[in-house]
């Protein structure tokens, strides 16, 4: 069984997370969506409310597994079993960034392969920092999340502007 991993903060996660882990799931059995805690960016929802938002968003999809992990990605690829990490390239600006990643990745450990996904064209322009500002000034939401994402989003942002 091959199964890869999809790491990331997820905060919150959108139609082109989603859209990468079901195109993901032509390559590999399984799926681990491996959520990050990363204080470092600042997260505006706590990694258990990220890890319900993402496992409510997949819970149709029996080959993906919701997962929470600390540490370097590579420990936890080789704990998991997994065969690689699966990385989404939305434009050119990621590919540097995530390039330096996997050559590192692959410095620490030389069996673990990063695949590059491509999202479909209608999700190239997707980030949740955009959606997040998109939430900020009350735009709507629905096209870019799922929603009871959505919905969580704006509750969110209601509450942080009280």
């Amino acid at each position: 069984m091959k199964i890869g991993i999809y790491p990331g903060t997820f905060d919150p996660i959108t139609h082109g997370h989603t859209d990468i882990i079901t195109r993901s799931l032509r390559v590999f059995d399984k799926v681990v969506v491996a959520v990050a805690p990363n204080p470092a960016k600042h997260p505006l929802f706590n990694l258990t409310e990220r890890l319900e938002m993402v496992t409510l968003v997949m819970k149709d999809l029996t080959q993906v597994d919701v997962t929470a992990f600390e540490g370097l990605l590579v420990d936890y690829v080789a704990r998991s079993g997994a065969h690689a990490i699966i990385r989404g390239l939305r434009a050119i600006s990621d590919f540097e960034h995530e390039f330096q990643m996997a050559l590192i990745n692959r410095k620490l450990a030389k069996n673990v392969e990063t695949v590059f996904l491509m999202p479909s064209e209608e999700y190239s322009y997707l980030s949740s920092t955009i959606i997040k500002d998109v939430a900020q000034h009350g735009g709507p939401l629905t096209e870019f999340l799922h929603p009871d994402v959505a919905r969580r989003l704006e509750e969110r942002i209601r509450s942080l502007k009280q």
